[in-house]
């Protein structure tokens, strides 16, 4: 029910889709450049 509610949100305002799609391309990136900060490297 959840979903065809949410489905009917972004029929109903197309402009919210695109913001969904940022905020989820923002995070993923976040959660790699924390990864990468906090790596440490061992070698030679």
């Amino acid at each position: 029910m959840v979903d065809s509610d949410l489905a009917t949100y972004l029929e109903e305002n197309p402009r919210m889709m695109g913001v969904l799609f940022t905020i989820v391309l923002v995070l993923s990136q976040a959660g790699n450049a924390a990864g990468a900060l906090f790596t440490t490297t061992s070698g030679p």
